[in-house]
């Protein structure tokens, strides 16, 4: 599998004074860690940095660090920003071993609302889980999972057993069938539907008739 390449350069200093000075030459430090190996610190291009950034599944998409001439396989795992100003202040990222198996939140996606059945009647779509956590192999982490809600009607649920998962991909909680999303019936048209309910009871009672009455 291809991986994005983020080139890194090598800083022999750590610590806030080292940190301010990197950034005032538009620089980011980073810290590579994991494997069980030393931790490597490095600076990136806050430029490369922002264009990763703003591509969206940044901490869910595993890059090729290039350090000169050695090359490492990581997994972004915190990202600091600037309270102010957002500019990222420092990244971690951790080495992805061969084979390794992650736990991480996948952002969950809907396709098929426009079709969807139940909202086609006014209902409207209840998520859940914007994420869920799964197990999933280092080098091939989904961006996201994708889930088609075209056929679900009014008060149909989605839950995690009928959702197709990429290879090797698995969720954390395994003791339970969990939902996903819902499709909800709004509250005014619950209203709606318990008036006329009502109002069909009121009509029935008038039309019988009364028992020992008159004839």
């Amino acid at each position: 599998m291809a991986h994005p390449v983020i080139k890194a350069e090598l800083r022999e200093k750590a610590g806030k004074g080292s940190s301010r000075a990197l950034r005032r030459e538009d620089k980011v430090p980073a810290v590579i860690y994991g494997d069980k190996k030393e931790p490597v610190l490095v600076t990136l291009k806050r430029v490369d940095l922002f264009k990763e950034l703003h591509k969206g599944g940044f901490m869910n998409t595993s890059y090729e660090i290039q350090v000169g001439k050695t090359k490492e396989i990581v997994l972004p795992r915190d990202v600091q920003f600037h309270p102010v100003s957002d500019w990222p202040l420092h990244v971690d990222f951790l080495r992805l071993a061969k084979g390794a198996t992650l736990k991480i939140m996948i952002p969950i996606h809907f396709t098929g609302e426009e079709e969807c059945l139940g909202m086609k009647a006014g209902g409207i779509l209840s998520v859940v889980r914007h994420e869920v956590e799964f197990n999933c192999p280092a080098d091939a982490i989904p961006e996201s999972i994708t889930i088609d809600i075209s056929e679900l009607d009014m008060n149909d649920s989605v839950h995690i057993s009928a959702v197709t998962l990429p290879k090797g991909v698995t969720p954390v909680i395994d003791d339970r069938d969990f939902t996903i999303a819902t499709i909800a019936v709004p509250s005014g048209l619950k209203g709606s539907d318990t008036d006329d309910e009502e109002e069909a009871v009121a009509t029935e009672g008038e039309e019988a008739p009364a028992e020992g009455g008159e004839e």
